[in-house]
């Protein structure tokens, strides 16, 4: 198999994306267990359409936060280093939580999981909506980020029941990536809309369409639920790992590296890691089976996903920012500023996989990233006074690599492992590139929590958002499976 087909092995194998765990699960007696195809003869529609939703609120609540953060400030008080918490908060959790969610999802079944999850979900968007204070908020948003972790799972094993043909099922993930697709585009301009009335709203909207989505819910088939063995101690220790690493990289722009609790923090981070991977290579049900890193591809893919998402998402925290406090835009100027970003990246989405069949998917994502770099350097280069119209169309660069870079890397990364494992290795590109993500709010945020020094730490942040995204567009040179690998896929 040449490095050409590994778009349309996706497609072939695209049923696989939705497993979470691996194959040692088995069925719980006298539990509810529907017959194979069950779900799918009651209304698969249902299904498709509850777990598009719920994507869709996931994604949304992880962009939607950005153009909201000046008024958040201005009636919450807090410094730089409390918005920050406001969206690493949902971040943090959600990728320390992915890897074992799904887990969760088999344990108790796909549509109960989804629907405590949804549950959670909408009662902590309130709790955010209502938060008197920013402590408060940012403790609303972990507990939105916990449920966002149990949410993406079980909306990806709804659609394998429902859809247990897997052509049709390879339809349906397509439908239901378009749900993320939409959020990922409408949220900035959503946010600077609703925030224009009031932040509150950002949070509110959720409520609506949790209750839509579980009523849909309700019309689904029943999930099947497994015994599956959790690896608790490995849980913990990535819960500390990510969250001493996050809290150190925060807390430093406001304390200083040198401070006690900075250090103390990436002490409990660096023995938590130690912990973790000790756990890993040791436990007899791994949440993270460390062989996986043995595939060139595999380990290149993770790298790249993590290098994507801290330009992709560092970039509209710092631009947010500066474009309303220095530049003096309201929440709805600047929300209008991301959309063509988004939408060029997004009209791109439906011919990515016809590019990476006609140029090779290492092609593609390198060219991704490189664009990526591009418009980084570009935009931190540009003097203070640079028009917006400039700025927005500069960002299309950034955009682009979004379709660029990950159906390709998710493609090379399936194609990599065999089917067994690509739930778990998809599970560990998603943690990736939300640690990416989280840990660019972190340092950027660090960097620019000072009026004082906004601008230079902007220019900064972009540079090495640029410099990582350069470095991964080399180690896309590595993400050719080996043969042995692709060997395994094809057995």
């Amino acid at each position: 198999m040449t490095r050409d087909n590994a778009t349309s092995h996706l497609r072939a194998r695209a049923g696989c994306m939705v497993a979470v765990t691996t194959s040692t699960a088995t069925p719980v007696p006298g539990a509810a267990a529907p017959a194979v195809g069950q779900a799918g003869n009651r209304a698969p529609g249902w299904s498709l359409a509850a777990a598009l939703l719920g994507f869709f609120v996931v994604t949304l609540d992880a962009v939607i936060v950005n153009v909201a953060l000046p008024a958040i400030r201005r009636d919450l008080a807090g410094g730089i280093s409390g918005l920050q918490w406001v969206v690493d908060g949902y971040t943090l959790m959600f990728a320390a939580l992915l890897l074992s969610a799904g887990s969760l999802s088999d344990r108790i079944g796909a549509r109960r999981a989804f629907g405590a999850g949804m549950v959670l979900f909408v009662l902590a968007s309130t709790a955010c909506g209502l938060a008197p204070s920013l402590p408060v908020l940012v403790a609303a948003r972990l507990v939105q980020g916990s449920a966002a972790a149990a949410l993406m799972p079980a909306s990806m094993a709804l659609l394998s029941q429902a859809y247990p043909d897997p052509a049709r099922r390879a339809r349906a993930l397509g439908m239901w990536a378009m749900g993320g697709a939409a959020a990922s585009t409408a949220g900035p301009l959503l946010g600077g809309l609703l925030s224009a009335v009031s932040w509150r709203l950002i949070f509110f909207v959720n409520v609506p369409a949790g209750v839509v989505t579980l009523v849909l819910l309700a019309r689904a088939g029943r999930s099947p639920r497994h015994r599956v063995p959790f690896d608790w101690a490995g849980q913990a220790a990535a819960v500390a790992a990510i969250g001493g690493l996050v809290y150190g990289a925060i807390e430093a722009g406001a304390a200083g590296v040198a401070a006690p609790r900075v250090l103390a923090a990436f002490a409990v981070a660096a023995v938590a890691l130690a912990a973790f991977i000790l756990l890993q290579a040791l436990g007899r049900h791994p949440m993270l089976p460390l062989s996986l890193f043995r595939s060139r591809a595999a380990s290149a893919a993770v790298v790249i996903g993590f290098a994507f998402m801290v330009g992709y998402y560092g970039l509209p925290f710092v631009m947010s920012l500066y474009l309303q406090q220095l530049r003096g835009l309201s929440a709805l100027e600047a929300g209008a500023t991301f959309v063509p970003m988004m939408v060029v990246g997004g009209a791109l989405n439906p011919f990515t996989a016809r590019l990476s069949e006609r140029f090779g998917a290492r092609a593609l994502i390198a060219s991704g990233m490189l664009s990526m770099t591009a418009g980084l350097v570009v935009i931190g280069l540009l003097p203070a006074t640079a028009p917006v119209a400039l700025l927005s169309v500069l960002m299309i660069l950034v955009g682009l690599a979004g379709p660029l870079v990950m159906p390709p890397v998710m493609a090379l990364l399936l194609h990599a492992v065999p089917p067994r494992r690509a739930g778990v290795a998809s599970g560990v590109l998603n943690t990736s590139r939300q640690v990416g993500g989280a840990l660019a709010i972190a340092v950027f945020g660090a960097l620019v929590s000072s009026r004082a020094t906004f601008l230079p730490g902007l220019r900064l942040s972009l540079l090495i958002a640029a410099g990582i995204a350069v470095a991964a567009a080399c180690v896309s040179a590595l993400a050719r499976p080996s043969k042995e690998s692709m060997e395994r896929t094809q057995s």
